[in-house]
């Protein structure tokens, strides 16, 4: 069997190499981030006070691993997480200056890494790529281990 016929195969091998790029933009630009963590930190900017269940859902992340990533970024400085006034065992999460900075250097490298990715592609291959994945994830993401 072909390999290169395999979706899944080419999903993976797209994923490694989407991977490559995220490190190696994010290594030049001294931001120890990985893909999650930015993931995190934009979701978060994004909607301010989210609770870690409802960020490990927005990320489509394991909602049992999603609380290292978590630690993570408190241990860098760059959230805070509160007890919730209202339900004591929900974490409140809050992007910090320090957060704020590190996106503000990470988008644009995030950016430069996603066109890399894709520069074999003219633009409207690149929408049709979008949305084929996004179709994909769309119909299938319920039989993931994040359930999205």
């Amino acid at each position: 069997m072909n390999l290169k016929a395999l979706p899944g195969h080419l999903a993976r091998r797209f994923h490694q190499i989407s991977n490559a790029l995220f490190d190696q933009e994010m290594r030049e630009a001294g931001l120890p981030l990985t893909p999650i963590q930015y993931a995190a930190l934009v979701a978060i900017r994004d909607n301010p006070e989210i609770d870690q269940v409802t960020l490990a859902g927005l990320i489509a992340y394991d909602r049992t691993t999603i609380s290292g990533v978590i630690d993570r970024l408190a241990e860098k400085g760059l959230i805070t997480r509160v007890a919730s006034s209202i339900d004591r065992r929900a974490k409140l999460l809050t992007l910090l200056d320090e957060g704020s900075s590190v996106l503000a250097v990470a988008d644009p490298v995030v950016q430069r890494s996603q066109e890399r990715l894709v520069q074999c592609l003219a633009p409207s291959e690149v929408d049709q790529l979008n949305a084929l994945l996004g179709k994909v994830v769309d119909s299938m993401g319920n039989v993931s281990r994040t359930g999205r």
